[in-house]
């Protein structure tokens, strides 16, 4: 499930193991740890429940890993490698970035795991920005009763400062496309004072804002989102843990971009 180049570029990133103290079983080879990683995240499989005879190790194993990556930034500083070399090969768009989010169910209440307004059912909502092509560039996770608007700025100041071979780094898109979730005044200056022009539909006014024919691309990135069964549901209590499993997701859908340049 990890491809050779694919684990390439982990590998570096990854924090090097402490050496036990006291004998005991071997330690279980990361890239076994990170193929039942995501083996989970692919089939929403319990970790209790992690197939032994595939060599992954148990889940305990993979989740422990799973948050000490986290923890050590991996899956952050593989997306910017991943956005670097979309960037060299000049497959960012960042003439226009657009913002969306999704509701997802929550099994249990937890951290950022709270009812929404219009439920009592425990929910959080992923937060995503993608450029023109739908490439993501930054994501968080929030309680479901959290507004968007809200997480405008904070997902903004998450864009990495991608580098080129030659241009100086960057993380400003040119504009800034949202619905109506973001229509707020305050965010509009906001965002102004960033330097990106911001183009989002006002509320009380007639259906058709004529940003959908630009807006759909971020539609599509939460379904490829959604395609990891995992992140259908939240079943972590943790939310560290929920949040580490949309960071790697959020790295395998920029992979794939990467992949097309091959």
């Amino acid at each position: 499930m990890v491809s050779d180049e694919l684990w390439s570029l982990i590998e570096p990133l990854l924090p090097v193991p402490v050496p036990k103290l006291v004998p005991g079983r071997p330690r279980v080879p990361d890239r076994q740890a990170l193929c039942g990683i995501l083996f989970v995240l692919h089939t929403g499989i319990q970790r209790e429940y992690l197939p032994q005879e595939l060599g992954f190790g148990s889940g305990m194993t993979c989740w422990r890993r799973l948050a000490a990556w986290n923890e050590a930034d991996v899956w952050d500083r593989l997306h910017l490698v991943l956005l670097a070399r979309l960037r060299a090969a000049k497959q960012l768009d960042w003439s226009r970035a657009v913002i969306d989010s999704s509701h997802v169910r929550a099994a249990r209440r937890g951290p950022k795991a709270v009812p929404a307004r219009s439920t009592a059912r425990p929910g959080s909502k992923h937060h995503i920005l993608v450029d023109g092509q739908g490439i993501p560039l930054a994501v968080s996770l929030t309680g479901g009763n959290r507004n968007d608007v809200t997480q405008l700025m904070p997902l903004l100041a998450k864009v990495p400062s991608v580098p080129g071979l030659v241009a100086r780094p960057r993380r400003r898109p040119d504009v800034l496309l949202g619905d109506r979730g973001y229509d707020h005044d305050k965010y509009r200056r906001l965002v102004w004072a960033q330097g990106i022009k911001p183009v989002i539909a006002r509320r009380g006014v007639a259906h058709g804002s004529g940003l959908g024919v630009h807006r759909w691309v971020v539609e599509r990135t939460i379904a490829w989102f959604h395609g990891f069964r995992r992140l259908r549901v939240r079943w972590e209590r943790r939310d560290d843990i929920h949040e580490a499993f949309l960071r790697l997701a959020t790295c395998l859908i920029t992979h794939r971009h990467v992949q097309r340049l091959c």
